[in-house]
């Protein structure tokens, strides 16, 4: 059986644990109501839908013959869970509008057909305007604009 070694299956493993792991973290939270949300329920409620998510397709990549993963490459994994790190550790220094698409380069670059160029930087811009619109200015979440570094 080589059911350990398909696409199916890596890629709900990791849809388990993270989805376990963001309901564990977020256990000690308030989890209030549907109508009455605490800070709990959002991640409580998407962290057990991936969690399902990622057993069902665990499951079916035991069940089903797959595509298999030749090897895992460490370089892309590193670079995309790097810049996360990167975003969480910059963003009161450097601000939502700077840290933001400074991650999304960063993980970009894990792609073997990176390149820079300009359709794909206006997109860059283009996300990261939206994003502070959306985020800071039209949902008030308390994400600096611009972090200690440029005196936010």
């Amino acid at each position: 059986m080589q059911g350990h070694r398909t696409k199916d299956f890596w890629a709900g493993a990791i849809y388990l644990v993270l989805g376990l792991a963001t309901v564990i973290l977020a256990r000690d939270l308030t989890l209030g109501s549907a109508a009455r949300m605490g800070p709990g329920y959002f991640p409580t409620v998407l962290g057990g839908l991936l969690a399902i998510i990622g057993l069902v397709s665990l499951l079916r990549g035991l069940l089903r013959p797959g595509e298999l993963v030749e090897r895992i490459h460490m370089k892309p994994m590193i670079l995309v869970i790097g810049a996360t790190l990167f975003f969480a550790i910059a963003l009161d220094f450097l601000g939502l509008a700077v840290a933001l698409p400074a991650a999304m380069f960063i993980t970009a670059t894990a792609s073997k057909r990176f390149r820079l160029a300009p359709v794909p930087l206006l997109g860059l811009v283009a996300f990261t305007i939206f994003c502070v619109l959306v985020f800071v200015r039209g949902l008030d979440v308390p994400l600096p604009m611009f972090g200690t570094l440029f005196g936010g």
